[in-house]
């Protein structure tokens, strides 16, 4: 191996696929779920005439969109990479939940200008039918949660099918509540107010989402990864004078991604070798900051000047 080469160290993701992959079954039982829920609220919004039914079956709606789509970027996302894509199509997982973003703030902004509506023109909502339908969601949209708990922390795609069927419990307990409200009082408006209430549920999860996945497309570092503390940790080794080009980024979920010129005395390259540095180098930073997918190059000192020479 000469100094200057390339050299890469890649574990785990190429094997397993992407974080998202391995809770596949469970997001297609959700999307089932999902789908029966969505149809039943939306007999039950008409019948009863209740805005916070049929928002909420909106909002079940693109959740099942947001589902559909979480598995057809999981089946992409995990084709094996090519000679012009050599991540494959890891990426596809970010745009899905990108989108997903995009239909939650959609579907927010939809409820929130009918809600007002509905102050304006009240309606004669049914609320004894209105505490059936938003039991039949909560318990519904609870086995979605429990099958989706322990993806959302893996995945950002799986998160975001995660928050959208949180959103959707929260909003069928609304449901019960305002039906409950008017049940017991008469008062109507409980009706447009439990609508707001599902709007302001949905929101800011998704502009946080959205955040998140900005962060990726964008190529901000990972944010558990300081990268003050990943250079430090490399000047610390034997042998290592400096480092520069150092950059960290994330493919997709539960995939980050280092590389970095490290400048090597001439000596430690001689003494140590490139294999043992490589090694250390791998090791360091798969131990301390969980970035297994790494590439060095291990420059002799002085070999940045001769490189800044050639570039002018």
């Amino acid at each position: 191996m000469g100094a200057g080469h390339d050299h890469g160290h890649a574990h785990g993701v190429a094997a397993t696929g992407t974080a998202a992959a391995a809770h596949r079954g469970r997001l297609r039982v959700a999307l089932s779920i999902t789908l029966t829920v969505m149809v039943v609220e939306i007999v039950g919004g008409v019948v009863a005439d209740s805005l916070a039914l049929v928002a909420d079956a909106a909002h079940m709606a693109t959740d099942a969109l947001g589902l559909g789509m979480a598995l057809l970027a999981i089946h992409v996302a995990n084709r094996p990479p090519s000679g012009n894509r050599t991540f494959g199509y890891a990426r596809a997982e970010i745009l899905a939940a990108l989108a997903n973003c995009l239909l939650l703030l959609g579907v927010g902004g939809y409820v929130l200008y009918e809600a007002v509506q509905r102050f304006l023109e009240p309606a004669d909502t049914q609320a004894g039918l209105m505490i059936v339908f938003g039991l039949i969601g909560l318990v519904a949209n609870s086995i979605s949660l429990t099958l989706l708990m322990r993806g959302q922390r893996e995945s950002l795609n799986v998160r975001g099918a995660f928050l959208e069927v949180a959103a959707d419990a929260l909003g069928s307990l609304a449901v019960m509540v305002s039906g409950a409200v008017i049940l017991l009082t008469g008062w109507k408006a409980a009706d447009p107010i439990a609508s707001l209430l599902i709007a302001l549920m949905i929101v800011p999860r998704a502009v946080r989402l959205l955040r998140e996945t900005l962060d990726v497309l964008l190529e901000a570092a990972p944010k558990d990864v300081d990268m003050a503390e990943v250079r430090a940790h490399i000047l610390a080794l034997d042998g290592v004078e400096d480092v520069h080009d150092l950059h960290a980024w994330t493919i997709t979920s539960g995939m980050p991604v280092l590389s970095a010129h490290v400048v090597v005395t001439t000596e430690a390259l001689s003494a140590i070798g490139h294999e043992k540095l490589l090694h250390e180098l791998q090791g360091c930073l798969g131990d301390h900051f969980d970035v297994e997918h790494c590439t060095f190059q291990l420059e002799p000192s002085g070999h940045a000047e001769h490189e800044a020479r050639l570039c002018h």
